[in-house]
């Protein structure tokens, strides 16, 4: 028992050291040997077989930029991956539970503004409400329809994909690409 530690103690070691000096067979074996382990604990967390998909890429991703954070004196290999993958799954969780509140609380927040609210602030949302309808009528169409879908309609951006017919990734692209569009103009109507 302590003599296959020891092997693969020395074989986490050795294939640390090939991954630092950017070795990409490295990152293929160290795919080969962890990537189902490292799904099954992202699908544990998640409870969602693309999520878990898209935690394992972020994994093998990480460790590929940052090779010498694992440190084969601390732990094995497979414990690294395992604390790894579970971190990224509870944080993406959590983004997406962040991500519904807010939601459904910028809903609920713009039902008080125009409910009992001082003047000003019903003022001020009006104003930037206005400002933030004329920034989406700048948008083309793809990106207008996935902010509409995430924020208004309460989607997370895997459902935003699934009502486009479009890859997780590409319904994240848009969602990024239509803030950042959204938050210049923002910006400028404040400067003007």
């Amino acid at each position: 028992m302590f003599q296959q530690r020891a092997t693969d103690a020395a074989d986490d070691a050795r294939l640390r050291d090939r991954l630092v000096v950017g070795d990409e067979s490295a990152l293929a074996d160290l795919h080969e040997r962890f990537s189902s382990l490292v799904y099954t604990v992202a699908a544990r967390v998640t409870r969602d077989g693309p999520a878990a998909e898209d935690v394992t890429q972020e994994v093998f991703l990480a460790v590929w930029q940052r090779p010498h954070a694992f440190e084969p004196a601390k732990g094995s290999m497979r414990a690294w991956l395992t604390m790894l993958a579970h971190r990224r799954a509870v944080d993406l969780v959590r983004r997406e539970e962040a991500h519904r509140r807010t939601c459904r609380d910028g809903r609920l927040s713009a039902g008080a503004i125009m409910s009992g609210d001082p003047v000003g602030d019903q003022v001020s949302a009006a104003e930037t409400a206005e400002r933030l309808a004329a920034a989406r009528r700048e948008l083309p169409e793809h990106l207008d329809r996935a902010i509409a879908l995430a924020y208004l309609e309460g989607h997370t951006y895997r459902e935003v994909a699934a009502e486009l017919g479009l890859p997780e990734g590409t319904a994240k692209s848009r969602l990024r690409e239509a803030l950042r569009r959204l938050a210049v103009a923002l910006h400028d109507g404040e400067t003007t």
